[in-house]
């Protein structure tokens, strides 16, 4: 029968799993939006074919699909950057 108690606070893997979800909560907002963000430019760039939209408001939906999806890129960069910036100065602490 499998041990259903906790694992022990000082073992390995409850500390990769601490790690994880320090990880995870490392620049939430920037990697949301440009998530967001790029979803939303591929929901935009497949619209004219999939519904026949061409213009939203006067604007081509492709135009504002590369537009949305150039924004997302700088979002999603720099959230790996803090990460990786993070991590860094926690492997150094320890």
């Amino acid at each position: 029968m499998r041990n259903s108690a906790p694992p022990h606070p000082d073992s390995e893997k409850a500390r990769r799993k601490a790690l994880r979800h320090e990880m995870r909560m490392v620049a939430v907002r920037p990697r949301r939006w440009g998530l967001w963000l790029l979803t939303l430019g591929a929901l935009l760039l497949i619209l004219p074919s999939a519904f026949g939209v061409h213009s939203l408001m006067g604007w081509s939906p492709m135009l504002l699909g590369l537009v949305a999806c150039a924004a997302a890129l700088p979002l999603l960069v720099a959230g790996a950057v803090l990460r990786r910036r993070y991590l860094k100065g926690q492997l150094a602490r320890d």
